[in-house]
This record gives C-alpha cells, sequence and structure tokens, in this order.
C-alpha cells in the first residue's frame, strides 16, 4: 500500500535516510513525504503499529526488478538427459554411451540412464540391473546416483547427478 491507500490512523513512521520518526498519524506521515516529494509506503501491515518508510516507490521498484532479474540470470538451470541401453548391448557401445553420460554430468546436467527390454528380453530383468549398476560404477568419479534402480513398465531406470566439486 502506497500513499492515500494507507487508511490506518497510527503508524511508525521511518525516514527516508532510515531514521525512527516515532508513531505518528497517517496523515501526517503523508504531509511529511509530500513535503519531500517522496511517497508513504507501508511496509509492515502486520505490525501493531503498522510500519511505514517514506521512500521513492519507483526506484524502489525498479531496485526489486533489477535485484530479481539479476538473481534469475544467475540460477543455474538443470536439463535430465537420457542414456537408453539394452541388456545385450556390447562392451564399445556400452564405453560410448558411458563416455555420453559422463560428458553430460561433466557439464551439470542430470543423466537418467534406462535399459528398454523389448520381447522375452523382460523375462531376464536381473541382466538390466547388473548393467545399471556396471554404469553406476563406472561414472562414480563424476556422478552419484540420485533415484536407485527402478522398474518402470518395460523400462528400468535410474537417475545420476553430477558430484558437487
Amino acid at each position: 500500500m502506497i500513499n492515500e491507500e494507507i487508511r490506518d490512523k497510527e503508524i511508525r513512521l521511518i525516514g527516508a535516510d532510515g531514521e525512527q520518526l516515532g508513531i505518528v498519524s497517517a496523515a501526517e506521515a503523508q504531509k511529511l513525504a509530500d513535503q519531500k516529494n517522496l511517497d508513504l509506503v507501508k511496509i509492515a501491515p502486520q505490525a501493531k503499529p503498522p510500519v511505514c518508510k517514506i521512500m521513492d516507490y519507483g526506484k524502489h521498484k525498479f531496485e526489486l526488478a533489477k535485484r530479481e532479474k539479476e538473481n534469475r540470470k544467475n540460477q543455474k538451470v538443470s536439463n535430465v538427459k537420457e542414456v537408453r541401453l539394452t541388456p545385450n548391448i556390447d562392451d564399445h557401445d556400452f564405453n560410448t554411451k558411458l563416455n555420453q553420460a559422463i560428458k553430460f554430468l561433466k557439464s551439470g546436467d542430470k543423466v537418467k540412464v534406462s535399459v528398454r527390454f523389448r520381447g522375452r528380453e523382460i523375462t531376464h530383468s536381473s541382466l538390466g540391473k547388473d548393467l545399471l549398476v556396471r554404469f553406476r560404477d563406472n561414472v562414480q568419479e563424476v556422478g552419484m546416483s540420485d533415484k536407485d534402480i527402478k522398474m518402470e513398465g518395460r523400462n528400468m531406470a535410474m537417475v545420476l547427478s553430477p558430484k558437487k566439486a
């Protein structure tokens, strides 16, 4: 709430430079703000009495938007990349997929490793589990297991996340 929107009888007033001006009526506080060509802004409405501050509201909104934009810029967005394997994968193909996953983990992305079972391969789900355990052991230096190995329909999957340096 700013300026005339403040309907309280008494408020605790803080000056433009941060000093306490005490408890005054809202009308008197508004007069003080108008004399300095600034706005009266309610900063703590739940306090008894409510706390208001004399400030330039437009500048305050600009600073908040600028700070929020800076925080968004510094935020790291983590993607989930997927590496798919089959239960009867050959060693060279396994190493290629492993190197790909290590590259993803080093760049800061999470990796979902899944083994897809086709046809009767589902009866040998222990092969898929052994494959995922071997995969997890090979990426131990750069990543760690986020979610354990879990069966999802005809797929068996786990999620790896990068280790913090």
